[in-house]
């Protein structure tokens, strides 16, 4: 099996296709970039900026470059020595226009007898034959659709006939609604999907069909294409979307990588706090979000809590947030609204002759889930956690007892389509009601409420992330580790940024206190969230800010939401956004806040990117991340990126000129560069790993580790954490280090050592050092 040293991700699109990519190796190679990483490169809806809506598996996409496009990119990598990963999406395909998916038209024109039947994961009984597609406005709507060239059309949508439902004789007015009920598809008014869907899908997401690769035909056809990459030798590795939307995600995993010929494998798998990758999964290991919120904690300020606790306490009226309450109440929002199909779905499969079943058992199967710790067990390992889930459910409602007795067994009876189905559908409530709700929702600190993250662990200690890196070490050497990523809700340096406000926490509260009063929003946690991304971002643009504004707000529903929004609360909610940008007194303060926080935020993403590049497992580099990126969540992280600026900005620093400061940009390019380089032509220094200790007043801002192995030295990682701390101490004083050998910093080229150096000194230029022994 080939392994990656490191990865470089690229978003594939329209705008920036195969061919571009295929250019852009040379630069990557110069960067240090072991492998090219890929986002979704199949066939998917016309216009995605994202990929993750496969319309078609049998095909890379034409509009994203095709087939030359992908052997381009893979010429250009094998020219430059480097591997290709590629991200699949083997949970559903896209749906949002019938006509481009092949699989999809064929189900709705000839229903169950459709050869792709099989493939979709459809309760036809439920539909009364019919598959139920949730588009019309309002079931009303029934009157404006019309027949025309052989399909049935509402508005843009266009749908299949079955063969013999229609004759072109047949013009009557009715003609239409009598041809619709003829078909093996009912178009339904949207909002009905929340209760009466009937086929599986992507979380919430209608368009997105789930499909049931578990079964050996719909795995081979579904990849099919992607299987002739590796027997035609055009990619190394896969990175496999949302396992935990599969029936069997460890079956899946065995039948890859027999199909690949033990490829490298990545799952994008959310590990919750203490849980780690099932025995059974034949992968490498996880994309990087568990080291993502190892990597961020051990840069805030353990102190900041209490008084970032009672501002938060203040704004909700004076009394804090309970997160596991919260996160109760957000899961149980989801499985009694968006997600309700889903879980009448699952009382439908309770046997009838438990005399339980409907509403009730819905409610039942609903607290289990609402009492999930992670996103999903994988029977029969995680039966304990499934357990936990029943009492815990039962002792926050103890007249469900009865009902959660009843159901426990059939949900650890992993034979049973009812424990199938309550596995896949639990990841789906933690997602929407956790990340996509409740995130938005705690707000008194915006690093820790980031995808894959505990947000009740504030921070963590050098010590506590020199026993995570061991283990990272020892168990999963090959895993991913990543800062940003597509889904992150900010990029690395917003939230590098935001760290700094638990040093500062007396200074925010004050300067929230003015924003609000400046630019008033009756939601005070809200507030919280909104004024901290903007500080972390600043200066941004009205349009950024405004459209992170309302889809934060609609996501946490509180005061508007997705469904109805509330054109008033919306209304006041842009004012604020635009006060930033219109009234002086705003601006003023976001300034002055940017200038706070910048030298103490470019110090923590500095810090923050050294340590992931060079701490055990696989570091990925999001796109355009080498330089300052301040994004915020999708599309906002999904921006194009000017590789031409970083290829000359690279060309400059390997001519020999430093950046000015570490508050220039550069500095971050000349850190992630001098690190991947070094990982990739050394890889003999980093075959271990070990605390490094400081002595001193100010140790307990050193973040050190040595890569070496017990009989070698290997490279050495500085980092400065706490800055602004560090900074009202007086410094570094006589903190110290012990080198064994004489080393010389990769950043700066000065040598220091062999035995006991000055830390202020090596971190005279820079907040990091990349020490490798001296030649």
């Amino acid at each position: 099996m080939r392994t990656p040293v490191s990865t470089y991700r690229l978003q594939i699109r329209p705008g920036f296709t195969l061919q571009d990519a295929a250019d852009t190796v040379p630069y990557l190679k110069s960067l240090g970039a072991d492998w090219v990483y890929l986002s979704p490169v199949l066939t998917a809806e016309r216009g995605s900026d994202h990929g993750y809506d496969v319309t078609d598996p049998a095909a890379v996409d034409p509009d994203r470059g095709g087939a030359e496009g992908l052997a381009a990119v893979s010429r250009a990598a094998r020219e430059a020595g480097l591997g290709v990963l590629v991200d699949i999406v083997p949970n559903h395909v896209g749906v949002a226009t019938p006509a481009q998916n092949p699989w999809w038209w064929s189900l709705l024109k000839e229903g169950r007898q459709s050869r792709y039947a099989r493939a979709f994961d459809v309760d036809w009984d439920f539909g009364g034959g019919r598959i139920r597609i949730p588009v019309l406005g309002e079931d009303s709507d029934l009157d404006a659709l019309q027949i025309r060239d052989g399909e049935l059309r509402y508005y843009d949508h266009r749908f299949p006939l079955a063969d013999g439902s229609y004759t072109a004789g047949d013009s009557t007015a009715d003609a239409p609604r009598e041809v619709h009920g003829r078909q093996h598809y009912e178009l339904i008014g949207w909002r009905r999907a929340d209760n009466e869907l009937n086929y599986r899908r992507f979380f919430a997401v209608s368009t997105l069909a789930g499909i049931r690769v578990e079964l050996p035909g719909v795995f081979d056809e579904a990849h099919a294409e992607v299987l002739r990459w590796f027997r035609e030798g055009l990619v190394d590795g896969l990175r496999i979307d949302h396992p935990d939307g599969l029936a069997d995600p460890a079956g899946y995993l065995r039948r890859l990588r027999e199909a690949t010929g033990g490829a490298y494998l990545l799952i994008e798998k959310i590990l919750e706090p203490g849980e780690v990758l099932p025995a059974g999964f034949d992968c490498e290991g996880t994309t990087g979000y568990d080291a993502l919120a190892d990597v961020d904690r051990v840069f805030v300020d353990a102190a900041g809590q209490a008084p970032l606790d009672a501002l938060d306490a203040e704004l909700r009226g004076g009394r804090p947030a309970d997160y596991e309450e919260m996160i109760r109440g957000t899961k149980r929002r989801i499985t009694d609204g968006t997600l309700h199909a889903e879980m009448l779905r699952l009382a439908r499969l309770v046997p009838a002759g438990t005399g339980l079943g409907g509403e009730p058992a819905a409610d039942a199967l609903a607290e289990i889930i609402a009492a999930f710790p992670v996103y999903r067990s994988y029977l029969p390992e995680g039966e304990e956690v499934l357990k936990g889930a029943c009492g815990l459910a039962v002792r926050r409602r103890p007249e469900l007892g009865p009902a959660v007795g009843l159901l426990l067994p059939l949900l650890l009876d992993a034979s049973s389509e009812l424990a199938r189905r309550f596995q896949q559908t639990s990841g789906m409530v933690m997602a929407k009601g956790v990340e996509d709700t409740a995130f938005f929702r705690y707000t008194r600190l915006g690093t820790l409420t980031e995808v894959g993250a505990d947000p009740t662990e504030f921070a963590l200690t050098p010590d506590g992330f020199h026993a995570r890196m061991a283990h990272r070490q020892a168990a999963l050497p090959l895993s991913m580790t990543t800062l940003s990523t597509h889904d992150t809700k900010r990029s690395e340096d917003t939230r590098a940024r935001i760290s700094v406000l638990a040093e500062l926490a007396p200074e925010w509260t004050a300067a929230l206190g003015r924003l609000r009063r400046l630019a008033p929003l009756p939601d005070g946690p809200l507030a919280n969230l909104l004024w901290q991304a903007v500080a972390g971002v600043w200066p941004a643009d009205r349009e950024r800010l405004q459209s992170y504004a309302r889809k934060a707000a609609r996501e946490a529903g509180n005061s508007t939401n997705w469904t109805d929004p509330d054109a008033a609360f919306e209304q006041t909610l842009a004012a604020a956004v635009d006060a930033a940008f219109d009234n002086g007194g705003v601006r003023a303060e976001l300034e002055a806040l940017a200038v706070l926080l910048e030298p103490y935020g470019a110090s923590n993403a500095l810090a923050a990117k050294l340590v992931q590049l060079t701490m055990p497992g696989v570091p990925d580099v999001y796109q355009g991340t080498e330089f300052w990126d301040r994004s915020l969540t999708d599309p906002d992280n999904r921006r194009q990126v000017d590789f031409g600026a970083r290829r000359e900005a690279l060309a400059a620093l390997d001519a020999g000129v430093r950046p000015a400061s570490f508050l220039d940009e550069t500095a971050k390019l000349l850190v992630t560069s001098r690190a991947l380089r070094l990982r990739r032509d050394r890889p003999e220094l980093f075959t271990g790993y070990a605390a490094v200790h400081a002595t001193g007043a100010a140790a307990g801002h050193l973040l050190a580790f040595d890569r070496g192995s017990a009989s070698a030295p290997g490279a050495l990682t500085l980092a400065t954490r706490l800055p602004r701390g560090l900074e009202q101490k007086g410094g570094w004083q006589d903190s110290a280090i012990v080198l064994g050998a004489a080393m010389t910093d990769e950043l700066t080229g000065r040598s220091f050592g062999p035995g006991k150096v000055d830390v202020g000194q090596i971190l005279e230029t820079y907040p990091v050092a990349l020490l490798v022994p001296a030649a």
